[in-house]
């Protein structure tokens, strides 16, 4: 078919991969951080175009026949009616419209109203809570806004040249608060309801359309957000769950249906394929390791996971809910961590080590059951982040999630997934490839992992834990889970 490229514009990066459009071979990769702090909250959309260029200089592209494009969720970008910025974008990671959300929440009758309009309860990152924030906060700004748009979408219209037909993709509208993933329609009531007037919303392509072509002639795919890239790159399909280990963690997995849920816990999204990836995130997941390593003095991760493997299963009894920052699974925004099981012969430094592994793995287990107890299936789990790659995260994993874990080979699979979306959107266009059939591309290179015979080890650890867990927080989750 020719050459693609894919690129995924994250919070801090843009990383560009070039890719032989037929097996997926990586060509060539460019990379530009943003111009911007990291950390921020806000930021100017012009430095994501100026980081691109960076990314994609000295003839990066060159011979490149379709770009696709995968960029950081959550934001939102305001339009006025001449397609001007209304104001900087918001960012995913911007927490102040918490008030927003629950007074949305309210305003619409509650959370099973929202689970059954949207199919997820509104939440402080999604644009729909940033746009009743902005109502509140700065309402002549917010009066200004004729439409709105997410990352993804706004790269893709530029580099579309800033066309009358502005576009998006399943993705990325399931994370917006105002498109159902089981509908896939908007909810345009919704967006006046947080705003106070409605605004235009871009197009919903199908996961191989294209967006455009360019005057030069090169394709343009739908793009999508990073999680639904990631999840397109690493070739997860039914029955796999993708764990990731940040300070924060996730649970998500590829499911037939999108998934309505009152309780807040899962996020139902789209994904690039046709298909739904429902999440859970956990609150605590590396940050309740790194919590321990300097509660105990240790340098590193890598020394934690040392000290831990010189314990046995269970920590001679000691159990660790990491619930350090509150918790969203179990829903727990105000509770603290909690050390159970402490005994004389319990106190020592590597039975604490092992206790946050088997803390942070146990409460991961937890929101991969709330999958499970809706019908999603996990018969094999990819394992992400850079706390995959500890020993202690490899020993324990398998037998504590209950089944096959997979750990990939670290690469660039959001801009991996963007550029195997572009080379579907160009087979097609091209005839060579069905637009229910995306390209078979080879799958992540990763080290597999079985539980084994200690299973029923892993097991008892979990009850273990489970127990700690119903007697500090019976509250916490239904009967069975």
């Amino acid at each position: 078919m020719g050459i693609v490229a894919g690129l995924d514009s994250s919070s801090g990066y843009t990383h560009v991969v070039v890719c032989d459009a037929d097996t997926g071979a990586v060509l060539r990769e460019g990379y530009a951080p943003h111009p911007v702090e990291e950390k921020s909250s806000e930021a100017d959309p012009q430095a994501w175009l100026l980081s691109l260029g960076e990314a994609a200089a000295d003839g990066l592209l060159d011979e490149v026949a379709a770009i696709g494009v995968s960029a950081q969720q959550h934001g939102l970008v305001t339009l006025d009616a001449g397609g001007n910025q209304v104001r900087p974008a918001l960012l995913g990671n911007d927490k102040r419209a918490q008030v927003a959300a629950a007074d949305l929440v309210e305003a619409l009758g509650g959370k099973q109203a929202w689970a059954e309009a949207v199919g997820a309860v509104p939440s402080a990152p999604q644009p729909l809570a940033k746009l009743g924030w902005l109502k509140r906060h700065e309402p002549q700004n917010a009066r200004r806004i004729a439409s709105v748009m997410q990352p993804h979408d706004w790269l893709v219209w530029q580099l579309l040249g800033r066309p009358a037909r502005r576009t998006t993709d399943r993705g990325a509208a399931s994370g917006t608060g105002y498109w159902s993933a089981a509908t896939g329609s908007y909810r345009p009531d919704l967006v006046e309801l947080a705003l106070g007037h409605r605004a235009v919303l871009p197009e919903v392509l199908g996961p191989s359309d294209t967006a455009g072509t360019t005057p030069e002639g090169l394709l343009i795919s739908a793009g999508t957000g990073e999680t639904m890239a990631a999840a397109f790159g690493l070739g997860v399909a039914v029955g796999d769950a993708v764990v990731s280990l940040g300070a924060s963690g996730s649970v998500m997995a590829v499911h037939h249906e999108a998934l309505a849920d009152s309780s807040g816990m899962i996020t139902s999204f789209a994904d690039a394929t046709g298909m739904h990836l429902p999440v859970v995130h956990t609150s605590n997941a590396v940050r309740a390791l790194r919590g321990t390593a300097e509660l105990l003095g240790v340098d590193s991760l890598e020394e934690l996971s040392a000290l831990a493997l010189k314990s046995t299963p269970g920590a001679s009894g000691l159990v660790l809910l990491p619930y350090l920052e509150g918790e969203r699974t179990p829903w727990l925004p105000h509770t603290a961590g909690t050390l159970c099981g402490l005994r004389r012969e319990s106190m020592k430094p590597e039975h604490l080590a092992r206790a946050a592994f088997e803390g942070m793995l146990c409460s991961l287990a937890d929101a991969m059951d709330v999958l499970r107890a809706r019908g999603v299936q996990v018969r094999r789990v990819f394992l992400l982040g850079a706390a995959a790659e500890l020993p202690a995260v490899r020993a324990m994993a398998p037998i504590l999630l209950g089944t096959q874990v997979v750990v990939p080979q670290p690469a660039q699979y959001a801009a991996l997934g963007a550029a195997r979306q572009a080379a579907w959107a160009l087979g097609v266009a091209q005839g060579t490839l069905s637009p229910h059939d995306p390209p078979a591309w080879q799958g992540a290179v990763a080290q597999v992992l079985e539980p084994g015979e200690e299973l029923p080890v892993g097991n008892a650890v979990r009850q273990q834990y489970r127990a700690s867990r119903d007697q500090i927080h019976p509250e916490a989750f239904g009967p069975g889970q």
